[in-house]
């Protein structure tokens, strides 16, 4: 699987704790997140930063936040 880097607009709160809310795709297309199920740190090097599991529309999906670039993995 490859990186696919993406713009998110998310909210940080004062807890420092970030809720992503949008993503934005290369080509334009912009997917609103309905809810943030989960976040988790990487076990063993499993991936890089933060996984944070949201729904788009009733779809799971995974996207991934390292450092201040957000990427999600695609498999081509």
């Amino acid at each position: 699987m490859r990186r696919v880097y993406v713009t998110v607009d998310c909210r940080q709160f004062k807890s420092g704790e970030i809720k992503p809310l949008k993503i934005h795709w290369h080509d334009g297309r912009v997917w609103e997140i309905t809810k943030l199920l989960h976040s988790a740190y990487p076990v063993d090097d499993e991936f890089k930063g933060v996984r944070y599991t949201v729904l788009i529309g009733d779809v799971e999906k995974n996207l991934y936040r390292y450092n201040d670039q957000w990427y999600v993995l695609a498999n081509r």
